[in-house]
């Protein structure tokens, strides 16, 4: 088990940036080094710097400068008494120029001597040793300061930290410490096989050195992982957009890295420059100078031996100088082998990946793996633990958390309605995903997804017994496989609704108890060689297919599950339909509905759907409709939808269509109502509304099955009483002619419940409304004023429920 570190994590990173790895040239050495120059410099400061005596010489040497200085001084001085040979050494007294003025005389020869005898190098290697400390760590840390790099360098650490401390690491590890070990094994194969098969640039970087070197493997305690509140979990989540947007801005770039093997190369170039002179010019610093100046007219003396007080001092530390930079430079030698050696614009998290299962952790490049590559040197559980927050299965793991706190089983029991399937339905729109807290709710029958992205149903979907139906509205989902044996076995309704064909769920042909298929979306013109839709011939038990699209033709996986299909429903955009004899292999089709397919002729292939009960055209391009004729053969059609066309008149041998239940003429530009219309007695709903009708025949007399009858938005001018003979009406629609008068004998549709008068000529309604008990104020569509003319006492009736 491992064991995190105690500090904390802002201590840490202040620590990074201060040491920042082993392999940063080492800042311990720099500082020693400035403190060597500062405590020089200070030496030189404080104390004396030289101190200089005359320099005894020999007669033979100095003979004539002796005499000059003799001839000098004669005036004041005696001569002293000639040297003898050496053969005869005698001790001679040295004496020079009286004055009152020894102290300065002697304050002057060392000034004199420091700058004209001492070397260079034993005056300034304080300060040179200041000046170079000072260059290295301006070298060092220069990218710490600069803007465009110093910026990357502190929100990586300050993203690093929190994501270390996030309480979502430690959780999501420990889910992973806790699997199956099968379940690791078979995830490690998968991956390893995507990793043979990967191409491409992301592909390159798996084989970039990273966390391969680390051989401990990372366990995390389980019981340490506890659950996410609200705050945590939502922190997280900001720290997941951090990480996302930090990346994206890092990669584009190397600013950091061109930075940081410049500066390296010019400490090389420093460290070599320093070692070569300074081994050079050590030797020169000595303890003992030979000073000769030409001061005999101040002092009396020439030649002067002098002692550098900090000499010893100096060369001793010097050494230890040329030690220092020496450790400093190998270190700098070293970091840029490594610069060099390893492929620092290239981190892979392939090590990760295969301790902790999360396989989707993506390789980095760039600046950002550069910096990956510091941490690594630093302590490589910070890029371990990282690593979480670049995963999209771990980023989905929270969103799932967190949406299964917000969405509590009580919450969605709140939203269940019943839909028009006269099922138990729960809607979820424009979710982050798809609570868990779904499947607890037992008894429901149809799940609506729309909006939601990323959907992942598991196997936990087996709970909900009661449901048979699903609808995914521009979702992208993903099953498990326990999950689709189970829709297999209790689906029966599905309703996808797409913007991509890529988007429709490819599971979806293997639901073999499968009987109502939806879909809504774009497909390609020619679809009949679309793969996407061959397999629904697999679909066995299918009975009901919609489709609202852009097709041209029938699809030919539809025609191969005709021998079952009985209802087919194609709703296009306006692109035209053709090729429609595949109809007639749907023998068993009892409804068809060609909406919108830019029809100029009811289709042939249609005549032959002897099972046919229900026919809807709308919204198509029919002008003439003398096929009509045909349906005859047609005994089950009991529905004929032939509404917002271009029709204009209504052929005489309708009346041969005596099954018709429901006719629908509405929004066409009919004239003249045929009496042959009113023959097919069977009639109980008549839409004519929205044309240009004027009369109606008396023959709508003959309809006593009539209970629905419109002609809403004509021109008709009065209505003839045999409409009143039509006991059995519930709905009529009137509103928006030319009618003046409203006939007293409507109180003989005792079962009407709704009536439209609005936007006619009425100028009193008849008090007889009062005789249609079912006639409400609610189901009386009129002006209030037209309703005032009621009397009181009707008036109060239809009010009351």
């Amino acid at each position: 088990m491992t064991d995190f570190p105690k500090a904390s994590v802002k201590e840490e990173m202040q620590n990074f940036l201060n040491i920042y790895t082993f392999h940063f040239p080492n800042l311990w050495a720099k500082n020693k080094n400035l403190g060597v120059g500062i405590e020089h410099c200070i030496l030189q400061v404080m104390q004396d710097k030289i101190i200089c005596l005359p320099k005894r010489v020999q007669p033979s040497q100095n003979h004539s400068s002796v005499s000059n200085v003799s001839q000098a001084v004669a005036s004041t001085t005696p001569l002293p008494p000639p040297k003898p040979s050496p053969s005869n050494p005698v001790t001679v007294e040295m004496k020079g120029l009286k004055t009152d003025l020894d102290l300065q005389q002697y304050s002057f020869i060392n000034q004199m001597c420091y700058e004209r005898a001492l070397h260079w190098y034993a005056k300034y290697f304080p300060y040179l040793v200041l000046i170079h400390t000072l260059v290295f760590m301006l070298c060092s840390n220069f990218w710490f300061k600069f803007p465009g790099s110093s910026s990357k360098i502190e929100h990586f650490i300050s993203i690093l930290g929190k994501c270390f401390d996030s309480p979502w690491t430690t959780r999501a590890l420990s889910e992973v410490s806790g699997e199956d070990s099968e379940d690791k094994d078979s995830r490690k194969n998968n991956m390893s096989r995507s990793n043979t098969t990967q191409s491409g640039p992301e592909g390159s970087l798996v084989n970039s050195q990273s966390l391969k070197s680390i051989p401990e493997k990372f366990v995390v305690d389980k019981s340490t992982a506890g659950a996410l509140d609200k705050k945590e979990g939502e922190q997280a989540k900001a720290l997941f957009e951090k990480v996302k947007k930090f990346r994206l801005h890092v990669e584009e770039g190397d600013i950091l890295y061109a930075m940081y093997v410049r500066q390296t190369v010019l400490k090389v170039i420093k460290f070599l420059i320093i070692i070569a002179y300074n081994s050079a010019l050590v030797s020169k610093v000595q303890f003992t100078v030979d000073c000769n100046v030409d001061i005999q007219d101040m002092t009396g003396y020439k030649n002067f031996s002098c002692n550098h007080t900090m000499a010893h001092l100096f060369s001793k530390l010097s050494f230890c100088y040329l030690c220092f930079v020496s450790i400093y430079g190998l270190t700098c030698l070293y970091t840029l082998y490594w610069l060099f050696y390893r492929s620092l614009k290239e981190y892979s998290f392939e090590y990760v990946r295969q301790e902790t299962g999360i396989d989707d952790i993506p390789d980095v490049k760039n600046d950002f793996a550069f910096m990956l590559h510091m941490i690594d040197q630093y302590d490589p559980l910070y890029s371990k633990r990282f690593a979480v927050f670049l995963s999209e299965v771990s980023e989905n793991k929270l969103k799932q958390l967190n949406l299964n706190n917000e969405w509590t089983p009580d919450k969605l029991r709140q939203k269940l309605q019943t839909n028009a399937h006269n099922r138990l339905e729960l809607p979820l729109i424009m979710l982050s995903g798809l609570p868990d807290t779904v499947f607890e709710i037992t008894e429901l029958q149809s799940l609506k997804l729309e909006i939601i992205k990323n959907v992942m149903i598991p196997a936990t979907i087996a709970q909900l017994d009661n449901l048979q139906e699903l609808s995914l509205h521009q979702c992208s989902v993903k099953i498990h496989s326990a999950a689709l044996s189970f829709l297999k076995e209790n689906l029966k309704v599905l309703s996808v609704k797409f913007d991509d064909m890529r988007e429709l769920p490819p599971w979806m042909y293997g639901l073999r108890n499968l009987e109502e298929l939806y879909l809504v979306g774009s497909l390609s013109h020619d679809i009949s060689r679309n793969v996407t839709l061959e397999s629904l011939r697999d679909l066995k038990s299918l009975k009901i297919f919609s489709i609202k699209s852009n097709v041209s033709k029938i699809p030919q996986a539809v025609v191969d599950v005709s021998s079952h299909l009985q209802k087919m429903c194609i709703h296009n955009d306006g692109t035209k339909l053709v090729m429609l004899n595949n109809l007639k292999k749907m023998t068993n089709l009892t409804e068809l509905e060609l909406v919108h397919c830019d029809l100029e002729r009811i289709p042939h292939a249609v005549f032959s759907l002897l099972s046919l009960q229900e026919l809807d055209l709308k919204e198509n391009n029919l002008k003439s409709i003398e096929e009509i004729v045909s349906f005859q053969h047609l005994r089950k059609l009991t529905v004929l939808k032939l509404w917002h066309n271009s029709i204009t008149y209504i052929p005489e041998h309708i009346k041969k269509l005596t099954s018709l239940e429901r006719l629908s003429f509405s929004h066409n530009k009919i004239e003249v109502l045929p009496s042959h219309l009113f023959l097919c007695n069977k009639i109980r709903y008549l839409d004519l509304s929205y044309n240009d009708i004027r009369f109606i025949p008396p023959e709508i007399g003959v309809l006593q099955s009539l209970q629905y009858f419109s002609i809403t938005c004509n021109k008709v001018e009065s209505l003839p009483d045999e409409l009143y003979f039509c006991k059995k009406l519930k709905t009529l629609k009137i509103g928006k002619n030319s009618l003046s008068v409203l006939s007293p004998k409507i109180g003989n549709l005792l079962f009407l419940s709704y009536l439209d008068v609005k936007g006619n000529h009425f100028e009193i309604l008849p008090p007889e409304l009062g005789d249609c008990r079912a006639l409400k104020r609610a189901g009386l569509v009129v002006e209030d004023a037209l309703f005032e003319t009621l009397p009181s006492d009707v008036r109060e009736q239809m009010k009351t429920e």
